[in-house]
């Protein structure tokens, strides 16, 4: 068996991997407290978070692709965790928007929403990810019902498009596309294999 695949299967895997995913944070958070992040630490804060959270998010989606591709049926012990601790950066991004750049000033904020509506975008997903967080259990699996459970589950596809849509249009005012399109080739990717799936199976 793989090294990789016996470490998936150990009980303490989940701990690491855990661990692992909050480092982003823990470095995001150490950089504040020594004033080690640039000439616009909020910035640069807003935009850290949100880059965690589509590249998490993208892990996420890899998921069920890989434990087909690989026949590594360990991670999908990996998936839930994975989500939120996607959700746990978007929440991070949103707070840098409403603290940082807002002052917690919703009247201001509204505002702003109205001036750059791409934030509409990303708030959209930010809502969505919370319903996904908030029945991420399994007991809202049995409250819900599997069937349902998994439509609203499948709301992560939009979550994704909404997100890219998000950065997208955040970069046209920098004329800035280069990540934007990496992570669009990678999400074409998973998509692009849940619809051959998809088919294959009708």
């Amino acid at each position: 068996m793989h090294f990789l695949q016996k470490f998936l299967r150990l009980s303490s895997a989940k701990s690491l991997v855990l661990l692992f995913g909050l480092v982003p944070f823990a470095w995001l958070f150490w950089g504040a407290a020594t004033d080690a992040l640039g000439a616009n630490p909020a910035e640069f804060l807003s935009r850290a978070t949100g880059d965690w959270t589509l590249r998490l998010l993208c892990l996420t989606l890899a998921i069920t692709p890989l434990r087909q591709f690989l026949s590594w049926p360990e991670l999908a012990r990996f998936r839930r965790m994975l989500g939120l601790l996607t959700y746990f950066y978007a929440l991070l991004h949103l707070l840098c928007y409403g603290w940082l750049d807002m002052g917690f000033d919703w009247a201001d904020a509204l505002r702003d929403i109205t001036k750059r509506p791409f934030i509409w975008l990303g708030f959209g997903a930010f809502v969505l990810l919370t319903l996904l967080a908030a029945t991420s259990l399994n007991r809202a699996v049995r409250w819900l019902g599997s069937k349902r459970w998994q439509r609203l589950h499948q709301s992560v596809y939009a979550i994704a498009a909404l997100s890219l849509l998000h950065f997208f249009w955040m970069r046209t005012g920098k004329n800035n596309f280069t990540e934007v399109w990496v992570y669009a080739a990678v999400i074409a990717v998973l998509m692009g294999w849940r619809v051959r799936r998809f088919f294959a199976k009708t």
